[in-house]
């Protein structure tokens, strides 16, 4: 496959969000740690000495108070501005001794998916003045571990987890130890009081294989991801109801294995190409299997859409890239960040929240990559 590149690109807001990264590299058996902070940021005491005020009046200015001098407030405003100073409401309800601190434990960055999600965090936290303390796990319940033994020899005020497996011990040890945690895109079973963002994946399964049908196509196979995450069960699930409700029969043979890689959607591909009667359309379970479903296409010189048409799942950035341009349902991947660091913010200072689990719906994005089959055509 190294001789199809991607290329990915992790993009940023470019504005300073207090990042801190904190990236644990398995190295012979052991983690080293790189951080990157932002600039230092400008104290309310530096702040006041700068404008030859005290503090109070400088905190009265920043919480909105009325009671200073209009040239005084003006003076002090813009020496906030000049300065950088960020003043959040929403931090003013972190609990008393909180560290500034908010973790998000990713399993890594080579997937665009992820760096959605972890936009999403950090644009929500932009003007909080809080900090992020990125983590990897490497989609494994070892990294989760190592992760959970690293925050207990720091303070944090919470965490957002995208994990290998939905229900852990570990969320059952953030409790224990009154670390305020919500659970983006949940891959496996949690529990109904688990505060979790996720998306509609039965639906979003249904809607793809209805589309294909709205088109002509009865021979549509489906590539799935790993069989023990749940939203890879309920996008084949959303396949197998689109199918049924038009009258037409599951053949096992057009459901292939998958993980969610590029190289699954390729090797499937390549054996779906093979069978007496190939399919006319092909469902991959996330956008990077897509992929591997172009390359395999490629190199039989078989034409997008018109000898075969594709859909992916995610809606991540390089799908308008690649050409023809990818059809797909669209994640919000940006939006689950953002509201799931709304909801760990509420958590933090001990407000209730409205639902404890949060599923936002997911949109058919048409391109470039579907026709009617080529009989039909």
């Amino acid at each position: 496959m190294n001789d199809f590149p991607i290329l990915f690109l992790l993009l940023t807001s470019g504005k300073s969000s207090g990042i801190l990264y904190s990236v644990p590299i398995e190295e012979d058996g052991h983690f080293q740690n790189m951080k990157q902070t932002s600039p230092k940021r400008s104290t309310i005491a530096e702040i006041a000495a700068q404008a030859g005020v005290s503090i109070p009046t400088v905190s009265r200015v920043l919480n909105g108070r009325p009671d200073v001098a209009p040239a005084t407030r003006a003076r002090i405003d813009q020496i906030l501005k000049e300065s950088g100073y960020v003043h959040s409401s929403a931090a003013k309800g972190l609990r008393k001794g909180s560290s500034g601190i908010i973790d998000l434990l990713v399993p890594g960055l080579e997937n665009p998916f992820v760096t959605q999600i972890v936009r999403g965090v950090e644009e929500a936290l932009e003007r909080t003045g809080l900090r992020l303390a990125l983590s990897f796990t490497h989609d494994n319940s070892l990294g989760e571990r190592q992760w959970l033994e690293k925050i207990a020899d720091r303070a944090t005020d919470g965490a957002i987890l995208v994990l290998a497996h939905g229900q852990s011990s570990r969320l059952d040890e953030l409790r224990r130890r009154g670390i305020p945690f919500v659970v983006v895109d949940h891959r496996g079973e949690l529990g109904p009081d688990i505060p979790s963002v996720g998306t509609t994946n039965w639906t979003g399964g249904r809607t793809a294989v209805e589309y294909l049908l709205s088109l002509g196509h009865k021979r549509i196979a489906m590539i799935a991801g790993p069989a023990s995450l749940r939203c890879s069960l309920d996008r084949v699930a959303g396949y197998r109801a689109a199918l049924e409700a038009a009258g037409i029969s599951i053949d096992p043979e057009l459901i292939r294995p998958g993980d969610f890689q590029l190289q699954s959607g390729y090797i499937q591909t390549s054996s779906l190409l093979t069978l007496p009667d190939p399919p006319t359309a092909i469902f991959a379970g996330n956008d990077l299997q897509a992929m591997g479903v172009y390359k395999a296409l490629y190199l039989r010189d078989i034409h997008v859409p018109e000898r075969m048409s594709v859909i992916g799942f995610d809606d991540i950035p390089f799908t308008t890239i690649v050409s023809p341009s990818l059809t797909t349902v669209r994640q919000p991947l940006f939006e689950m960040g953002r509201i799931a660091t709304s909801m760990l913010m509420r958590l933090i200072a001990g407000a209730a929240l409205d639902s404890p689990r949060v599923l936002l719906p997911r949109t058919l994005i048409t391109r470039e990559t579907c026709a009617p089959p080529p009989s039909l055509s």
